[in-house]
């Protein structure tokens, strides 16, 4: 359902989170080990997300990126979803049919339409700070 710039802004958030956590910034090489992306992809994916102020950036020897824990537990994954993706998920058609719609559907466009609300409701509900607990306490994985 996300594109894969989508998913690997996740991941990078999730992982630039349970390194703020432990108070150290994260650098662009540890991200992506840990996120399992391309580098230039998601120095461009990050730059997006510092740009909506979701992840905050520093140059030089000390630098790095973090999420200062009070941001954390704000950010919304939609925010993020939001920020690199825009508005399609909420609005495509699940075939991907220029032309869907309550009155011309497409053959699964009712049922996609309860997914999709129950999508955006996880996606509104979640926030960055549950993801990095969830995954510093082992309960679940990053990267396979």
């Amino acid at each position: 359902m996300f594109s894969k710039a989508c998913e690997y802004g996740i991941k990078a958030i999730v992982y630039i989170a349970t390194q703020s956590l432990e108070g150290h910034r994260t650098k662009i090489g540890d991200i992506v080990n840990h996120a399992g992306s391309p580098e230039a992809f998601t120095a461009k994916i990050l730059g997006a997300l510092t740009k909506h102020d979701i992840v905050r950036s520093q140059t030089g020897p000390y630098g790095g990126f973090a999420i200062e824990l009070s941001r954390m537990k704000t950010i919304r994954l939609s925010e993020i979803v939001f920020a690199i993706d825009g508005e399609a998920l909420y609005n495509g058609c699940g075939l991907g049919l220029s032309e869907c719609s309550d009155s011309q559907p497409c053959p699964i466009h009712d049922k996609f339409v309860v997914v999709r609300s129950q999508l955006k409701e996880m996606l509104e509900t979640t926030t960055i700070y549950d993801l990095a607990i969830g995954l510093r306490a082992g309960k679940t994985i990053l990267i396979r």
